[in-house]
């Protein structure tokens, strides 16, 4: 199942970024809008919120069959079987999430340089959240990678990359020389009036520029 992922158009949340009143809401029109994955990323809320939080969400992507991912909390995505768990640099160690949600859930890991991009791969990720590709309000701390460091990681690196930080539908082009598997996005969907038009935009726009080299 983890090899037939659909990279292509990866949905992060932000609740303090969505045009909708409850996430639910704007994850639903995400995916009806052609989003092919989702990351639930909660960095405010009390374990208990984010665990109730999750279970809701989880109906959602389970009636349309998507991949939901949590964000760091490798708790929170066994409680609620996820199909995986995102983890960033200052996490626990890739080989060790790896170890514990065993060898079926998707385990992604960000990556701003070839070498972390390398050492995620050999502990066990299954695909790598390349960025911060621009600054963004989401990741203000978060260090910008070049095109030609994104290109180094592509020759080092034969796990999917989807790439963050900024992208939209102004800067998806600048990237479709770089055989890349998808992009993830935030403000450029659920912060828009029309989530589901923003999404469907942003898929055929994917669509036709064909990221992977045949």
């Amino acid at each position: 199942m983890k090899s037939k992922i659909d990279y292509s158009l990866y949905l992060c949340t932000d609740r303090s970024l969505m045009s909708t009143e409850i996430i639910e809401e704007a994850v639903e029109l995400s995916i009806k809008g052609g989003c092919t994955v989702v990351q639930l990323r909660e960095k405010e809320c009390s374990s208990k919120e984010f665990y109730d939080l999750a279970q809701r969400v989880k109906e959602i992507t389970n009636k349309y069959k998507i991949p939901l991912i949590i964000n760091d909390r490798v708790d929170i995505a066994l409680a609620i079987d996820a199909d995986g768990v995102h983890i960033g640099q200052s996490d626990l160690p890739a080989n060790i999430v790896r170890r514990i949600i065993g060898e079926d859930k998707i385990l992604g890991v960000s990556a701003s340089t070839v070498e972390e991009a390398v050492l995620a791969q050999k502990n066990g990720a299954d695909y790598l959240g390349v960025g911060a590709m621009y600054s963004t309000n989401t990741k203000t701390d978060a260090k910008n990678v070049s095109l030609d460091e994104l290109k180094k990681i592509r020759d080092n690196v034969d796990i999917p990359i989807v790439i963050i930080g900024g992208i939209n539908k102004e800067t998806i082009n600048n990237f479709k020389n770089c055989n890349i598997d998808g992009i993830a996005v935030v403000s450029a969907i659920i912060s828009q009036k029309d989530i589901q038009g923003a999404a469907m935009e942003l898929s055929s726009m994917l669509k036709k520029m064909k990221f992977k080299e045949a």
